[in-house]
């Protein structure tokens, strides 16, 4: 297999439509073209509206809505301007209709005590808020034109953001990824029309024999180089290969090599099929040099020591014996591997692993719940981390490496929980995966496509927890490292204060990954002239911020606090995203006016930037995992020339010296 990598052989590519690539596999990163949503959304009926307007309500006293101040929505619809949060219908009560219960139910219920109103009940009377005729929103016949509330809502709530799912430029899918139907939804819905695939390679068959192709009906057992050629094409085919069966030839060297000519002009391998008892393995051998080189004449296996493998160019050619076990156990030894390696494809089944839970997962008694996870092999542990559990987030599914079955009589699992998975394929990949929990940032996808193109199907498993969790997820043994670019306000110093806080009992390694420059993310044209933190405290400017225990947001505090500014009162400081794309999306989108994030996001959704500082992103890394095979992948990866190419095509990195370690403790 080496010698024939070594002489050029490698997997073809293609371009086919995404609506054909089911079961193909990528030869190229698939990066989204739209985001997902495409905008903000309302995930379920009710009315929308903005958040202010329901201060003060509770059990003691509702606030009363007139119509004008909420919108009647569906579930799946766009959320109307001016308002950020949905109220879902059962929580709507009719402003005048007395204490008989919330809109658009039964009406049965008591609405007394405000919420506390049956859930069944509802007003049927005049100018209740109904769903309409269709059935699936607010509004119609009968809508009412004044509602009470008796719960405040919160900024963003029952809303399903733009991005959510996907944001435009991320990295949906690496090189060599089967695209299964969940990742043809995310094509589809991140607006890939196309995607280069790995090309099927065509296997042709050579029979070689002096007697007839097919049996004579009647006349016993029908012919073996059929028989052959039949098992053999079905082989090629369960293992992603496109066959060609060509006609009979006679066992000489001079037919052999004519027929061999022709196979290999349309093949990318040619299999020559002799045919018992003589074999003809010796004329088989001949034809192959006539074209090409004989690489092994005779294999130490048995059944199947006459084998005979060589190339032509780039193009394998094996002689197989004619008998058909021994045909089958060289085909399966010998031909298999070259038809996966030139397919890029894993085998792919289920079975059940047990796992330690990296976080919580909490579950409703009413339902038996399936948890997508991913799955890596750290400190001598399986370790599952819990995706996303929205029902919209199909990404996640198209992630998982396993499926945790949460039982209906069960309240969910806690962090440390030993559970059982049901991994979604054959053999052990997640045993390749290097779990990464920590800061976000879009160079960990570029880490983990390069791990694959020079080390095959080696992962960088990455979960944006943010810096702090990504620390806390080191200390427990749950990550074999974590991406942090903590700064502590007292010493200037990033992520060391840190580190020896949050594990102060050490045994881990501070790497060198990259500095990179944060700023604001801003429109482009920059329209509302922003330079600074005190410029975000315009009236009406709109701010999205990251996650509590991002780096990020320690950063953003700092400067606020440099600045003399009050962040709590700017408008969507407690608006968080877990990513820099989300931030840049949203930006994009024009639901807000300016983000704190790297230049690198700016660049990739078309906007402005405003530098503010270069910080220090860096790889935490355990002592248990720093021997690991994979950490070793790691490192080579950010030591090359590729790793840098890939940041100098990103832009906002500084690298210096990655690899190197700052510290040990």
């Amino acid at each position: 297999m080496e010698r024939l990598i070594g002489n050029g052989m490698a997997p073809g590519t293609e371009v086919v439509p995404a609506s054909e690539a089911a079961g193909r596999v990528t030869s190229a990163p698939v990066y989204a073209r739209l985001s997902a949503p495409v905008h903000d959304m309302c995930a379920l009926d009710g009315i929308a509206l903005d958040a202010k307007l329901t201060r003060g309500a509770g059990a003691a006293g509702p606030v009363f809505l007139d119509r004008g101040q909420f919108a009647p929505v569906s579930t799946g619809g766009p959320v109307p301007e001016g308002c950020n949060a949905v109220i879902p219908i059962e929580e709507v009560f009719e402003a005048s209709g007395g204490p008989e219960g919330a809109v658009g139910g039964d009406a049965t219920g008591s609405a007394a005590g405000g919420a506390a109103g049956s859930a069944a009940g509802g007003v049927a009377g005049r100018g209740s808020v109904d769903r309409g005729s269709d059935g699936k929103g607010l509004g119609g016949r009968g809508s009412a034109d004044r509602v009470r509330l008796f719960k405040a809502a919160e900024p963003w709530q029952n809303i399903r953001r733009l991005g959510e799912d996907i944001n435009a430029g991320d990295m949906i899918l690496p090189s060599f990824s089967k695209l299964s139907p969940a990742a043809l939804g995310v094509m589809y819905a991140s607006g890939v029309k196309e995607i280069q695939v790995v090309k099927r390679p065509v296997v042709g068959i050579i029979p070689a024999g002096g007697g007839p192709t097919r049996a004579v009906p009647g006349a016993g057992a029908p012919d073996a180089t059929e028989l052959n050629s039949t098992v053999f094409s079905a082989m090629l085919r369960e293992w992603g290969a496109e066959t060609v069966t060509f006609p009979v030839v006679k066992d000489d060297t001079a037919a052999l090599t004519e027929a061999l000519v022709a196979a290999l002009a349309q093949c990318d391998a040619v299999i020559l099929n002799a045919s018992p008892p003589a074999g003809g393995e010796g004329c088989s051998a001949d034809a192959i040099r006539n074209v090409g080189e004989v690489l092994y004449h005779g294999l130490a296996i048995k059944p199947g020591k006459p084998a005979v493998l060589g190339y032509s160019g780039v193009k394998p050619v094996l002689g197989v014996p004619g008998y058909p076990v021994s045909g089958i156990i060289v085909v399966e030894q010998i031909m298999r591997p070259i038809v996966e390696y030139l397919c890029a494809g894993q085998s792919s089944g289920h079975s059940y692993v047990d796992a330690i839970l990296s976080r919580a997962v909490a579950s409703m008694r009413d339902y038996k719940e399936f948890v997508r996870v991913r799955i890596g092999h750290v400190n001598d542990r399986l370790i599952a981390t819990p995706l996303n559990r929205g029902s919209g987030l199909i990404s996640s599914f198209m992630k998982a490496d396993g499926i945790l079955e949460v039982p209906q009589d069960a309240e969910g699992y806690e962090t440390g929980d030993k559970v059982n998975v049901r991994l979604l394929s054959h053999g052990a990949g997640y045993m390749n995966n290097l779990v990464a929990i920590g800061s976000h940032d879009p160079l960990l996808d570029e880490i983990s496509e390069l791990l694959r193109l020079k080390f095959g199907h080696v992962s960088l498993v990455s979960a944006n927890a943010g810096s702090m969790a990504g620390l806390v997820a080191v200390r427990r043994g749950e990550a074999h490292l974590a991406g942090t670019h903590l700064l502590d306000e007292k010493s200037g110093r990033y992520n060391e204060p840190f580190i020896k806080k949050i594990i102060p009992r050490g045994k881990v390694r501070l790497v060198e990954c990259v500095n990179r420059v944060q700023g604001f993310i801003i429109p482009k044209g920059n329209p509302l002239g922003i330079c600074g933190v005190r410029d975000l405290q315009r009236g009406g400017l709109r701010f999205v911020n990251r996650q509590t225990g991002s780096g990020s947001r320690v950063l953003f505090d700092y400067l606020c606090a440099t600045a003399g500014v009050d962040p709590t009162v700017l408008d969507g400081y407690y608006r968080e995203e877990y990513t820099h794309t989300s931030v840049a999306a949203q930006v994009a989108a024009g639901t807000a006016d300016a983000g704190l994030g790297i230049f690198s996001a700016a660049r990739m959704f078309g906007l402005d930037f405003v530098p503010v500082c270069e910080e220090q992103y860096d790889l935490l890394i355990p002592d248990h995992s720093w021997d690991n095979p994979l950490m070793r992948m790691l490192m080579v990866v950010l030591k090359s020339d590729e790793f840098r190419a890939k940041l100098d095509a990103m832009g906002g990195y500084v690298v210096a010296n990655p690899g190197a370690v700052r510290g040990e403790w």
